[in-house]
Order: structure tokens, then sequence, then C-alpha cells
């Protein structure tokens, strides 16, 4: 997953996270979107991934970092385990690399890249704190960085944009809130490695839908 800066293609991820978006990505055929992302910790307990031409990015997301339920890393752990085989990607947090080392590992052993995600819904960081994010997902070996901060202003912006400017590692870069719309579609054009939408209906503010995303990227 090691990619230039700014590569010729966009990728776009359409997010899996209820039974209606599930029944969207059924229907989609390869090359509607680059990936699916499926939110084990918003879908029902004990779903399954269904075999797909789009491949899929594992996520059980922690429950400050807009996770569906308050699971412990222990029982994050055991559903990550059990739905690994049907991924092609793992997204964890950076705040749970730690205590789901393992995880990790094991997702190095089976040849699954792990993009270390780090989510901040009120606002964006400092460039030195975004620019420390990026060194710790690299040094816990993740092969993508990804970020998603409530953008308000120029500024904020232009933080994001620098993380893409020589990063140690791959960034997805994504905006929440009223500059969501616009940023995204700059990150993505700047070299964003992944790039976010909707199947069903948005799950944060300033996000587009996925198909439509891919049709302005294309």
């Amino acid at each position: 997953m090691r990619q230039k800066n700014k590569p010729e293609l966009f990728p776009v991820v359409g997010i899996v996270d209820s039974p209606e978006s599930l029944a969207v990505a059924a229907g989609l055929r390869r090359g509607d979107v680059d990936f699916l992302e499926w939110r084990a910790d918003c879908l029902p307990c004990g779903q399954r991934i269904p075999k797909s031409r789009i491949p899929w990015i594992l996520t059980v997301r922690h429950p400050k970092e807009g996770g569906g339920r308050p699971w412990s890393d222990l029982e994050r752990a055991e559903v990550f385990r059990d739905l690994m085989p049907s991924a092609a990607l793992l997204d964890i947090e950076l705040r749970s690399l730690p205590a789901l080392g393992g995880i990790r590992d094991a997702a190095r052993a089976a040849g699954l890249p792990v993009v270390a995600s780090f989510h901040d819904f009120k606002a964006t960081p400092s460039t030195r704190r975004l620019r420390d994010l990026s060194r710790k997902a690299h040094d816990e070996g993740a092969e993508i960085f990804k970020v998603a901060t409530h953008t308000g202003s120029a500024a904020d912006i232009a933080r994001l944009l620098g993380l893409l400017e020589s990063p140690p590692l791959p960034v997805a870069v994504m905006g929440m809130g009223q500059l969501g719309f616009g940023s995204r579609l700059l990150f993505a054009q700047c070299g964003s490695a992944l790039n976010y939408g909707w199947l069903h209906r948005p799950n944060v503010s300033g996000q587009w839908e996925a198909l439509e995303l891919k049709r302005i990227l294309a």
C-alpha cells in the first residue's frame, strides 16, 4: 500500500454501517468504488462480511472515536480476529494500536495492510500534533495514516494539507463540518490515500455520497 504522494487515481471507500448500506453495497459492481468499509461496531452482532468483487476494509471503531457500541478492547479484538479472513485491509485507531498490537501483528502475518486512524469531531489539531500522530502511526507499523477532523477555517484545511507533503507514510485526509465537502475534494486531488463516502446516509457532516465522489474524481 506504499503509494506516491499524489497518485493518478483517487481511491474511494463506500461505508457499510447499516443494513440499508449493506443492501446498496450488494448491488455495486467492480469499479463503482475502490473499497468497501465494514463497520462491525454499527452492524448486527455476528454478521459475516459477504463476498464481494470490491475489497473490504474492516474496522471495529473505538467508542471514543465514533464507535457504535461500547465494546472493550478485548471484545473488539475478538471481532477483528473473527472477521479478518474476509478483509483486505484493517483500520485500527492509533490510540488502540498498543492494546490491539496482537491484531496488528496477525494482520501483518496475513499480509493485510493496517490503516492507523485518528478522528477529532470538534477541531483540527495543531500542525505539530498532526505530525506527531503521523510519525507515531509510522512507528507503530501502519501502512496508511488516516485522519478525519472538524474543519471550520482555512487554517484547519491548510494544516491537513500539510500532512500530504512528504509524510513518513501515505496519508488519508478528510474534513468534517461546514468545510467538509469542499475540503474532501481538495484533499483527494492532492493525494489523499483513501477518500470515504456514504452509501445510505452520511454518518458525519461534510461527507459525499460514495458513488458521486467516485464520479467526480474519475
